[in-house]
């Protein structure tokens, strides 16, 4: 009986011996990845100036900052910290400006100011200075569009116009207050500076 005993024993290995050497052959041999993490950029840049090119080669924004991370794993775009940025009106003309925080799609089609947005056109021969305060806007720097569903305010020599939404279109030079605007106009006469 004691013999009966080991030889069922050793029958009972070897099965299990020959099943797992069946389960390693024909085991799914993928290369598949174990880490599993937050994501990672494909570069961080401190302290730059980045400058994306139409496909003329022509300059259609500037952003620099403190801080950049490029997103290659997810969808390629850019986000950036505290930017000042330049964008090019169809005249050539620049509108410089800042916002808390920027996105910037991978082809730069699109530029999302984050949080709080200015944006400034200084005074030339055909056209005074224009600042724009809001918060949240969209840009299309190669369409030369801008738009904002937040309170805008407009200031220019003579006019301080403010208002919910905004468009803008820089080839045109054309803004747009979309509801609840308020103008505060200033005659000319009051506009003038004090002689000296």
């Amino acid at each position: 009986m004691e013999r009966r005993y080991w030889l069922v024993v050793a029958v009972l290995a070897v099965l299990a011996l020959g099943t797992q050497y069946l389960v390693w052959l024909t085991r799914d041999r993928t290369n598949a990845q174990t880490f599993a993490g937050p994501p990672r950029s494909d570069y961080t840049l401190t302290d730059f100036t980045l400058d994306a090119l139409d496909a003329e080669g022509n300059r259609t924004f500037q952003v620099s900052g403190p801080a950049l991370a490029r997103r290659g794993d997810t969808d390629g775009s850019i986000y950036v910290t505290t930017p000042d940025y330049l964008l090019i009106d169809g005249s050539g003309k620049p509108w410089t400006g800042k916002s808390d925080a920027a996105w910037v799609d991978k082809a730069g089609d699109v530029l999302k100011l984050q949080g709080h947005v200015e944006l400034h056109r200084a005074a030339d021969a055909q056209q005074g200075p224009v600042d724009i305060v809001t918060s949240d806007m969209t840009a299309w720097p190669k369409d030369k569009k801008i738009a904002t569903d937040t309170p805008a305010t407009i200031t220019q020599p003579g006019s301080i116009l403010s208002g919910i939404g905004m468009r803008g279109d820089l080839n045109e030079k054309s803004l747009e207050l979309l509801a609840d605007v308020h103008a505060i106009l200033q005659p000319k006469s009051a506009r003038r500076p004090a002689a000296r």
